[in-house]
């Protein structure tokens, strides 16, 4: 067996890669050396090693690459462009938050084979089919286990092998499954009994007990059986019948089940594993939300100080972090600019030792990058430190390379009663600035003001280390350094995104504009939603307000979105370099609607004259509380945590609930032991959910420790909104955020009404 076919690899630009290539790998205009690549026989494993590290070598999957780059498109090999010329040099992208990999080969005909080979192969890997992943998957193990590659496998082998998948399992067991799969009785497996034995290894008892509950004669399920299971566990409802006939088309691998019109076990289990079978409901995966309704009437992907991949005091301003930013769907970027010593603006974190990158590279980065993965609009929210000069200069390079991207007059000549909508501002991207007076009438004056909102809200709030180290008098010195002159020029591109002061929601109330918005700190945000929270919900129905890390989190920790989210702050912007459970809960808002970067509120959170408090969720007028039933049943594949060879993990699942206060809450299971291959808890975890627009839900996988912490596994977040009833698959996530086939949780969820 072998699962790529032979076509993939009579391909000649893969039979290059499988020669192998000496390639220069370059990290920086100092560090370029030369390496050896090739693809291994798999058709997925890219190898490659330095001449004189020995055995040394490194290898990655081709699926961990998102995209290859032609040419100098990265700063990397921007900066070496006149050492080597662009047909020589391309750029792996990968999945996550993984470096780039910038590479130049010795003639233009190998760059292009390999940028056309990885390329064939990533789309492959895309346009698998789960039992082609599968296939792909368990010849991966045959051939790490395989260690003399004689294309055998003898028990001992095979024992080592059991280990390397986190199988705890006793020898005599598996001796008798490797006996069983020895057909020709030779004392070793080759590939195509290796399958069996795999498929001995992996029956899935559980999902065969859910078969045999509706299957008649225990061997397939007709279609009224299989139509009955989509009706009662499903809950599929009305189109249960119309789905049964479509499943068994489309899953269903024997052709003689499919002529009798029923299922097999097999594709009872194809179905369950498929994304159809996943937690997420197929239906909220793709654009499907009103999108005609005022910026304000939305959640938007924001990013904090978007320019870092690091810290916040040394790590390097990247414009890769635009890039990686963008591309997981944030619509609200950040640049810090101040004065650069050659009348050309530069973007760093002020007043630290991170690196400089200049303005327009960033602009030109936003040009190229803003619409990749959404079409809706991007904010670019400008914390301006630079002069009148060089702040005109921005302009110019706004306007220039912009063009007409960059929306710089009112949509109909009017002056907004509320705020356009995401649909009309499809492609554009708009600055989100100080303003000289406002949209009503062009005002003569210069205006002098703090230009700068999130030092303006240091210098007020002690927030950042600078604020609270600094003796009064030096602070009312920092306050009259910050006010400076604002640009004509950059004032005027300014235009539904005005930065104010905030001076009370009462003010607001009476006298803010729809355009005019205001940046909080997150701990000045949480105390006006202790305060008054009621009023900063109705304050977001009409206007945008921006929330931004504490400056004491200099290693670019997250705060919590979701206490932001309950008020309704639509641009709650968080370090995107920084992979953690903050992250975890911003990708799973924003996995809904196309990860389009734009998802909209809950209805009691569009109405001006909302009463709704998230302190008080019972109060709200159309308040339905539900029950939420996690039946956890089992495990597959789970990834290993320790990589040395003999060490099994002892996995147990959380579930953790995010939302308004209330809502807040925790479950896990016990831990099993020696078992990372196919735990099996069967243990039901139940919740009670008071806003379930509101809230997200996220399952965590950790290997159990009883003398330190627990090791992290793999998570998946959603929002609740999006969950599917029945028996489900949830397909973990890595820290990072990246897929890690084929790792799963088997699941029974059951929603009802709490009477």
């Amino acid at each position: 067996m072998d699962p790529e076919g032979s076509r993939i690899q009579d391909d000649p630009d893969v039979k290059v890669m499988m020669a192998g290539s000496t390639l220069r790998k370059v990290k920086s205009r100092s560090w370029k050396k030369q390496r050896h690549f090739r693809l291994l026989e798999d058709g997925m494993t890219i190898w490659y090693k330095s001449r004189w590290a020995g055995r040394g070598h490194s290898t990655f999957s081709v699926s961990e690459v998102e995209a290859v780059r032609e040419g100098h498109q990265s700063e990397v090999l921007l900066s070496i462009a006149e050492e080597f010329p662009a047909d020589l040099c391309f750029t792996m992208v990968f999945h996550g938050r993984q470096g780039n990999l910038d590479l130049v080969a010795d003639s233009p005909e190998e760059a292009r084979a390999w940028i056309q080979g990885v390329r064939k192969l990533i789309h492959k890997a895309q346009t698998m089919d789960e039992k082609e992943r599968l296939d792909q998957w368990v010849w991966d193990w045959f051939q790490k286990a395989d260690k003399n590659k004689d294309g055998k496998m003898n028990f001992k082998e095979v024992r080592k092998l059991l280990k390397m998948m986190n199988v705890d399992m006793n020898e005599e067991h598996a001796l008798h499954l490797f006996t069983m799969a020895d057909k020709s009785q030779s004392g070793s497996l080759e590939i195509e009994q290796f399958v069996l034995f795999y498929k001995m290894l992996t029956q899935r008892d559980e999902v065969w007990k859910v078969f045999q509950d509706y299957s008649g004669d225990g061997e397939k399920l007709m279609l009224e059986e299989l139509e009955s299971f989509l009706k009662i566990e499903q809950q599929e409802g009305e189109r249960s019948a119309q789905r049964a006939q479509e499943m068994i088309d489309q899953y269903e691998p024997s052709e003689t089940a499919k002529t009798q019109g029923a299922m097999s076990l097999d594709g009872f289990q194809m179905y369950l594993c498929s994304q159809e079978g996943s937690i997420f409901n197929p239906e909220h995966v793709d654009l499907h939300q009103d999108m005609s309704q005022p910026l304000s009437h939305y959640f938007i992907s924001s990013s904090h100080n978007t320019y870092l991949l690091e810290d916040q005091l040394r790590g390097q301003s990247s414009l890769e972090a635009y890039i990686q930013a963008l591309k997981r769907g944030c619509r609200c970027v950040e640049v810090d600019c101040w004065d650069g010593s050659d009348g050309e603006p530069v973007v760093y974190h002020g007043h630290t030792l991170t690196s400089k990158i200049l303005f327009k590279d960033v602009i030109s980065t936003l040009k190229e990058y803003a619409f990749k993965a959404s079409d809706f609009p991007v904010i670019l929210s400008l914390e301006n430190h630079c002069g009148v000069e060089q702040q005109t200069v921005m302009a110019q390079h706004l306007s220039r390379i912009l063009g007409d991207t960059l929306l710089n007059t009112l949509l109909d000549g009017q002056v907004p009663q509320h705020l356009p909508s995401p649909e009309e501002l499809k492609g554009k991207i708009l600055l989100k600035a100080k303003k000289i007076g406002g949209l009503e009438g062009r005002l003569d004056e210069t205006l002098t003001d703090d230009v700068s909102d999130e030092e303006e809200m240091a210098n007020g709030d002690a927030e950042s280390p600078s604020a609270e180290d600094l003796p009064a008098e030096s602070l009312k010195q920092n306050e009259k350094k910050s006010k400076s002159k604002l640009s004509r020029e950059l004032s005027d591109l300014v235009v539904y995104c005005k930065s104010v002061h905030f001076h009370g929601f009462e003010h607001a109330r009476l006298h803010a504009k729809c355009y005019e918005m205001s940046s909080f700190s997150e701990s000045k945000a949480k105390r006006l939603a202790k305060e008054t929270g009621t009023d900063f919900v109705q304050c977001n129905t009409k206007q945008l307000s921006r929330i931004y890390p504490s400056g004491l989190r200099t290693d670019s920790s997250n705060y919590n979105p979701q206490e932001m989210w309950n008020m309704g702050c639509q641009i709650v912007a968080l370090n995107f370099q920084t992979a953690g459970l903050e992250m975890d809960l911003n990708d799973g808002l924003f996995r809904q609607n196309g990860c389009c970067g734009y998802v909209l509120k809950p209805d009691f959170m569009r109405d001006g004259n909302t009463q709704f408090s998230p302190e008080k969720p019972e109060e709200r007028q159309d308040y339905k509380p539900l029950r939420l039933s996690i039946q956890v049943i089992s495990g597959q594949q789970l990834p290993k945590v320790n990589q040395k060879e003999g060490s099994i993990v002892d996995p147990l699942v959380r579930v953790e609930i995010y939302g308004v206060q209330q809502d807040q809450a925790k479950e896990e299971t016990s831990h099993i032991n020696n078992n990372g291959f196919n735990p099996v808890w069967n243990e039901t975890l139940n919740f009670v959910i008071h806003a379930p627009e509101l809230a997200l839900v996220r399952f965590v996988v950790e290997d159990y420790d009883k003398a330190s912490r627990n090791d992290f596994m793999g998570q998946f977040t959603l929002p609740f909104t999006c969950i599917q009833a029945g028996y489900r698959h949830i397909h973990l996530l890595s820290k990072d955020g990246t897929a890690i086939p084929p790792s799963s949780l088997f699941i029974n969820i059951s929603i009802s009404e709490l009477t």
